[in-house]
């Protein structure tokens, strides 16, 4: 019983937090930092998200060359950065893991 209130009052916390914004937003002024701080936001969460697959390998931190998923993403990264094309930096990454787990 006492994980579920856990969870719950988990879940009530999140909820509170992200409805706070949306409630507020418009009716509130927020500082210029903070406004320019939430940009990096998205930036900062897809990181968080992407860079342990990128250089874990069966459950170990592994930055060698040897991993291909962390050169797919090297290379991805090299041709978001060149392009600012994203269909095309996702179609490269995927063709560069595909290429490098098959050889």
């Amino acid at each position: 019983m006492e994980l579920w209130l856990t969870i719950i009052a988990a879940g009530a916390v999140t909820y509170a937090i992200r409805l706070s914004f949306i409630v507020a937003h418009g009716r509130i002024e927020m500082p210029p930092w903070f406004t320019r701080g939430l940009n990096f936001v998205p930036v900062a969460v897809l990181s968080a998200i992407i860079l342990p697959e990128l250089v874990s390998q069966n459950g170990v931190v592994n930055l060698s060359l040897g991993n291909p998923r962390l050169v797919a993403g090297i290379v991805a990264m090299l041709i978001a950065w060149m392009t600012k094309n994203i269909w095309l930096t996702i179609a490269v990454g995927m063709i560069a893991l595909f290429v490098l787990q098959t050889t």
